[in-house]
């Protein structure tokens, strides 16, 4: 049987002959929302989550080799499950291409297998000054004024974006991801993964309160020495998760770990209480869900812990 999508709905972004079809949230808000379907950007972007079609054709292999390849460590680091199927970012894999033998053609930019030439933690600020400066600045451009490496560029630029497009969307509620970066002046080529990552924020900023009620329930039993903020992340920037290491040696567990599409659960780990890949953890190995829906009330979580 052969689906017909209604008409006007955007097209799958997903490479032909994926097995499953992925859309461009910007189009089908637009399209929900009864506002033209902007188009896509044919221009390429460092940030440009390709699948593994997408990636061998990238690198002059069979989609089946990919296969292989994409068990390199560096690889392997940089994927990101979007919609239950893999991708990598295209700096990923041209960084991989062009270190492969026989890809020894020196480049412009930082030189390769060089550390960043910028302290860590000086790095968002000073990204923060050339963006202002520049919206239309590219990851290409931050490597070359900094001397950090093109990975380290993006994702600042990436955080910055989404940020700022974030702000502008809590200002005016109905502006669009998209609507929002065209406003700032970010070329729609550049921001996917931004506009994609601001909707999160919004999430993480609307959850904040409640975080934080449940950090001072687990201060106020005792597990915790200090009410401290929750630690936040934005996995492959498409969802909320955050951890409260729970670090009185009465507590109940090592840590607790809130996911937006889950809900609490223990960990078995203070130093990682998140673990990698969007895949729901198993219970079991201190792994254990609380129940109570997504958001359940503070006293609630520290009943359910309460031994």
């Amino acid at each position: 049987m052969v689906e017909v999508a209604a008409e006007g709905f955007p097209a799958p972004v997903s490479s032909e002959g994926s097995r499953t079809r992925l859309y461009d949230g910007e189009q089908v808000d637009a399209y929900l929302l009864g506002k033209p379907v902007p188009a896509l950007s044919e221009s390429e972007d460092d940030g440009d989550l390709l699948d593994r079609r997408e990636c061998a054709a990238l690198i002059g292999v069979a989609p089946d080799s990919w296969k292989t390849y994409k068990n390199d460590p560096a690889l392997t680091a940089a994927r990101i499950l979007a919609g239950g199927v893999e991708h990598w970012p295209r700096h990923a894999v041209e960084a991989f291409q062009a270190g492969r033998p026989g890809n020894a053609t020196p480049k412009p930019g930082r030189p390769r297998n060089t550390g960043d030439q910028v302290p860590r933690d000086q790095v968002h600020g000073l990204v923060a000054e050339l963006l202002d400066a520049d919206p239309t600045i590219s990851a290409a451009t931050v490597t070359d004024r900094l001397g950090v490496h093109r990975n380290t560029g993006q994702d600042a630029l990436t955080r910055l974006r989404a940020d700022h497009i974030a702000d502008l969307m809590v200002a005016d509620p109905s502006l669009t991801p998209a609507e929002a970066a065209t406003q700032l002046g970010y070329p729609a080529g550049q921001v996917r993964r931004a506009t994609a990552r601001a909707e999160t924020v919004l999430h993480a900023r609307h959850a904040a309160p409640y975080l934080a009620d449940v950090a001072a329930a687990l201060h106020r039993a005792g597990w915790t020495t200090t009410e401290a903020a929750p630690d936040v992340q934005f996995p492959g920037d498409d969802r909320v998760v955050a951890a409260l290491v729970l670090d009185d040696d009465r507590a109940p567990a090592p840590a607790l770990v809130w996911d937006e599409r889950y809900g609490w659960r223990t960990a078995a780990s203070r130093r990682h209480p998140i673990t990698k890949g969007a895949a729901r953890p198993s219970e079991g190995g201190g792994v254990r869900y609380l129940a109570g829906g997504i958001t359940p009330p503070p006293g609630a979580v520290v009943a359910a812990l309460t031994p």
